[in-house]
């Protein structure tokens, strides 16, 4: 690269991370440091049922080289939240930091079944997350809103039975949103959960493309008929698919550096970038689980710069 080319990218990157911001993909769970992951299960009587004892041993335990490493550590992270005050703790760390790199409104989604399944009750989960939100309105300037989950691997079912529990609680929820285990759950499924959502005021929103195949992109916005697709990289696998969601301006919130670290595609990260990027459709560029995966808002700006360098 020379000198002048270097000038460029530098100025690209510290414009980038100059700006305001919108963190349009990012599950609360995933913000979970190690050190307040460890302080959490200490105030919980739950060090022992973690595999590492101190940050230390929990941020090796971070660096995981496939799915399968990052659920583990992501799910006993999970289990040291049990009350409405780890809730508003978790939030309130992650709006601090992300206050701090520029981001002006963050649309947090949460996976409420993976607390309720452990008897953490849903109300404590819920408005942890929202008081947290409204302080940091108050304090940091940093506004938002929340996207329930739907977890697609428990089941049709359980996602009717979680938006039951929810629905007292439905003017803290903007959005439901479908996230876990792609694979072998297509959104046909849960075509009726969306359609009960979406008569009680709900945003629709869910994760397709990320390691399931185009037809889920194309499930998600005809039967759940959503407003956006969380991640929706495999698009790029189906040409008339492109021309739908440029047609539309169906948005992407596309998490390329999770993407890289999980390996869901082939190729490097900013050739794929390039590429939606070149097909003009509308992405952002979002942390996903940040603490898991080193992609805060400001790192965004390095894939970014050489997708466009």
């Amino acid at each position: 690269m020379s000198g002048d080319d270097e000038d460029q990218s530098r100025s690209l990157l510290n414009l980038v991370r100059s700006l305001p911001k919108a963190e349009l993909h990012l599950h609360i769970e995933g913000t979970l440091e190690p050190e307040l992951m460890i302080e959490i299960a200490k105030r919980n009587g739950l060090l022992d049922s973690l595999s590492f004892h101190d940050a230390n041993a929990a941020r090796q335990a971070y660096l995981f080289k496939n799915l399968q490493g990052f659920l583990n550590i992501y799910y006993q992270g999970c289990n040291v939240l049990q009350h409405e005050q780890d809730f508003f703790d978790l939030t309130s760390a992650y709006l601090e930091r992300a206050a701090v790199e520029g981001v002006i409104w963050a649309e947090i989604m949460f996976d409420p079944q993976a607390h309720t399944q452990r008897g953490v009750a849903f109300e404590a989960v819920v408005k942890g997350i929202s008081r947290a939100l409204t302080a940091a309105s108050n304090s940091l300037g940093i506004h938002g809103c929340l996207i329930m989950n739907f977890m697609r691997d428990l089941g049709a079912d359980a996602a009717q039975k979680m938006l039951d529990e929810a629905l007292p609680f439905k003017h803290l929820i903007t959005a439901v949103g479908l996230d876990s285990a792609e694979i072998g759950w297509p959104p046909s499924q849960f075509k009726a959960v969306y359609a009960r959502a979406a008569h009680e005021g709900f945003k629709l929103v869910a994760h397709a493309g990320e390691e399931g195949p185009p037809d889920n992109i194309w499930a998600a916005v005809k039967d759940l008929r959503v407003s956006r697709i969380d991640h929706g990289i495999r698009c790029l696998e189906d040409e008339k698919l492109i021309h739908h969601l440029r047609d539309t301006q169906i948005p992407l919130t596309v998490c390329p550096i999770s993407n890289e670290k999980l390996k869901v595609y082939e190729g490097q990260l900013s050739q794929k970038l390039r590429q939606l990027l070149t097909c003009n459709l509308v992405i952002t560029l979002n942390a996903d689980d940040p603490a898991y995966f080193g992609g805060y808002e400001n790192v965004m700006a390095h894939p970014l710069q050489q997708s466009y360098c």
